[in-house]
């Protein structure tokens, strides 16, 4: 049977016609180093991270795994008047396919909701596969947090009032890091936000079949992002949950989730399945499936209406979060 694809909203859809030549949806091995030497990473330098002097910007080498590298840690305080009581603190992994990507990538997003919520923010850039295959990059992000934990006060950040989100395998490797710090009995944030998130190994979903070739991360990348993080492991019985939450079999006690994804997008039935999970297990999760979203919309179409409805779903959990 071959599956329709559901369709692009009319919106999104034009902005992945202005994108289709520069952006393939079918990144293969041979296009890692391609992509990591375009334009798009470059770019980057030149963010204004502090948002016009919203926020101060250091960038910080903290303790990584034992016998590993240093953690590079973006950290953005606000410039405003310190409040009565610590700042809550955003602690952001980045997106880019397991792959690509730095601790600036997505964190303007980050920005956005902490100028509005007066929060700090911490990105983790962790070792990127295939080069520094799994676990490498999931206990980066791990030791990230807990010296983010540990420092939090010297911050002006809440250690009680942290949370982590990422963006696609950002959200990916969040997950895996609410799973770590359950099991290791590290700090607990108070919710995990989960972006459109990178969850499930086996590529084996109706949505990853739907949307072969369309849109900006199809079934053929996302082949080859779990490869470089799993090698010949990848699809097979072996998988950890620290590698690909989907594999969890235990999903309860674990902070409170929001996760959104798109229609029309690969990683959609993996998503709904784990918000599902989470609520089969007792706990908490709050679901928006946006329709006629490709992967990442908001980024790439950020006027979009969805997108800006997808941004204020966003905030608005949070402050609901922290009015807790």
């Amino acid at each position: 049977m071959t599956l329709v694809p559901p369709p692009f909203d009319p919106e999104l859809a034009a902005a992945l016609e202005m994108i289709k030549d520069v952006i393939s949806p079918a990144m293969t091995p041979e296009d890692i180093d391609i992509v990591r030497q375009g334009p798009g990473i470059a770019l980057l330098a030149d963010l204004d991270l502090t948002l016009g002097g919203a926020f101060e910007v250091e960038d910080r080498t903290v303790p990584g795994p034992e016998g590993a590298p240093g953690v590079s840690l973006l950290i953005c305080r606000p410039t405003s008047p310190v409040p009565d009581r610590p700042r809550p603190l955003v602690y952001h992994v980045h997106g880019g396919g397991m792959v690509l990507g730095n601790n600036r990538v997505g964190v303007d997003v980050a920005l956005e909701w902490a100028r509005e919520l007066d929060m700090v923010v911490v990105s983790v850039e962790y070792r990127l596969a295939p080069e520094h295959p799994h676990p490498a990059p999931v206990e980066d992000v791990y030791a990230g947090l807990l010296w983010t934990a540990e420092h939090a006060k010297e911050l002006g950040a809440d250690p009680d009032r942290v949370v982590i989100a990422g963006a696609s395998a950002g959200g990916g490797l969040t997950a895996a890091l609410a799973l770590l710090l359950r099991d290791r009995g590290g700090p607990r944030p108070i919710g995990q936000l989960l972006m459109c998130p990178m969850l499930d190994d086996r590529n084996d979903t109706p949505s990853s079949h739907q949307m072969a070739g369309l849109g900006v991360w199809d079934r053929t990348a996302n082949e080859t992002g779990w490869t470089a993080l799993l090698g010949e492991r990848r699809g097979g019985p072996d998988v950890p949950a620290y590698a690909a939450p989907a594999r969890a079999e235990d999903l309860s006690g674990l902070p409170p989730a929001f996760l959104d994804v798109g229609s029309a997008e690969t990683f959609r039935d993996e998503v709904v399945a784990y918000a599902s999970r989470i609520w089969q297990a007792g706990g908490i999760a709050e679901l928006h499936v946006w329709p006629g979203g490709f992967h990442g919309f908001d980024g790439f179409a950020p006027q979009a209406a969805l997108s800006r409805s997808a941004r204020a779903a966003q905030v608005d959990w949070l402050r609901r979060l922290l009015a807790e």
